[in-house]
């Protein structure tokens, strides 16, 4: 990689990869399936127009699921190194567990939604929520039974990408952490972030679709590779 000194500003995205140390299963394990159903069927808005029982039973198993895990050292690095780090950082995840908040990190833009929230399709209003959603329970807000997951499916579009793109703009380094390199639009990051001259840094477990983007490339599990590269960056 280039010069690290000339490094001020800081974009960094997250992927599954990330959390799997932590025991959240990535997205598309087990061969893509959940009791059988592909796990496309259970996130886009074709399925919870067509049975929204299912996919409200998947979000909320999910939602339980996260709540007893912990952070692992990967979390707990990006969180130091946004305490102590002089520039701009801006942390990006397409994770919809709350790992980072509960690390320590505030500068964080969830661009898939957070699973402890609910959207109420009703009054369009995001609420924090870690109990159950299939029994249908009414907004804090405007009593509609139209609560659902504040979750981006399949067809949706990200959330502040509009804020994404300012930062890559204004970034000198870009780091990919545990990521596929698949999904679209965080995909195209890395791309971006070239053209626009930034260095470009990608840790993950195995080379991702996108590597040959990269300028470098360490592969090894994220508690290992991320606290070992925060602690070059705050020599």
């Amino acid at each position: 990689m280039g010069d690290m000194s000339q490094i001020r500003n800081i974009v960094i995205l997250t992927g599954a990869g990330i959390s799997a140390e932590s025991g959240i299963e990535t997205f598309r394990s087990a061969g893509g399936l959940w009791e059988n159903h592909r796990v496309e069927d259970v996130a886009t808005p074709e399925a919870f127009a067509r049975d929204p029982n299912l996919v409200l039973r998947f979000y909320d198993m999910r939602r339980e699921a996260i709540q007893d895990k912990q952070p692992n050292p990967a979390h707990f690095a990006l969180a130091k190194l946004e305490e102590r780090w002089p520039g701009k950082l801006l942390l990006v995840t397409q994770n919809v567990d709350d790992l980072h908040e509960r690390s320590g990190s505030r500068r964080v833009l969830h661009m898939h939604g957070e699973h402890l929230n609910a959207w109420c399709t009703s009054c369009d209003v995001r609420s924090r929520w870690t109990g159950p959603l299939f029994d249908r329970p009414p907004c804090s807000v405007c009593s509609a039974r139209s609560l659902r997951p504040d979750v981006v499916w399949f067809g949706e579009m990200p959330y502040r990408m509009g804020e994404i793109y300012a930062a890559l703009r204004e970034a000198d380094l870009f780091v990919s952490i545990g990521t596929s390199g698949a999904v679209y639009p965080a995909a195209g990051f890395v791309q971006n972030a070239v053209e626009l001259g930034a260095q470009t840094l990608e840790l993950n477990l195995e080379r991702s679709q996108g590597s040959h983007m990269f300028h470098e490339s360490r592969l090894g599990p994220a508690s290992q590779v991320v606290p070992h590269w925060v602690g070059e960056m705050l020599r």
